[in-house]
């Protein structure tokens, strides 16, 4: 694969979700100068938490690595929305990935991959981030993962 994140997204056959609204006092992304820090994203579907729940106890470990895909691809929509488009990206710098787990759960790491799999995917060597996995007791609505991004840009 090569090219543009752009292309490599539709090479991939992804299309990103909506654009996230932001349901509280904050902004989806904030850009100041040449990065861009995206929001905590969790995954609504229908306007319900997709597959609410711990981690380990409600949601399994696998399903937690797919919702954590797909808030990294809530959070790229988040930036396309800021900015116009993907292919400012110059690198994904930090991804936090925080999974609501029962507390004997030890594999927060697993589930973080789903969202910097997808990043690698989309944006190559420039979206393997530095990483946090962390777990934690809950989140907001009962979500199983929340992603958020700092991302380096190129000028516009």
């Amino acid at each position: 694969m090569s090219g543009t994140p752009s292309e490599r997204l539709k090479e991939l056959g992804l299309t990103l979700p909506p654009p996230p609204k932001p349901a509280g006092t904050y902004s989806s992304v904030v850009l100041d100068g040449d990065h861009a820090w995206v929001s905590g994203q969790i995954v609504l579907q229908g306007g319900a938490i997709l597959h609410p729940g711990l981690v380990d106890r409600e949601v399994p470990p696998d399903t937690a690595k797919q919702v954590a895909r797909q808030a990294a691809l809530q959070a790229v929509s988040a930036l396309h929305d800021a900015l116009g488009t993907i292919d400012r990206v110059r690198r994904i710098v930090r991804v936090t990935v925080y999974v609501a787990s029962v507390p004997s759960f030890g594999r927060q790491h697993e589930v973080a991959n789903g969202a910097t799999e997808v990043l690698t995917a989309i944006f190559g060597e420039a979206g393997r981030p530095a990483r946090a996995a962390i777990g934690v007791a809950s989140l907001p609505l009962n979500a199983p993962v929340e992603v958020d991004m700092v991302v380096a840009l190129t000028e516009a």
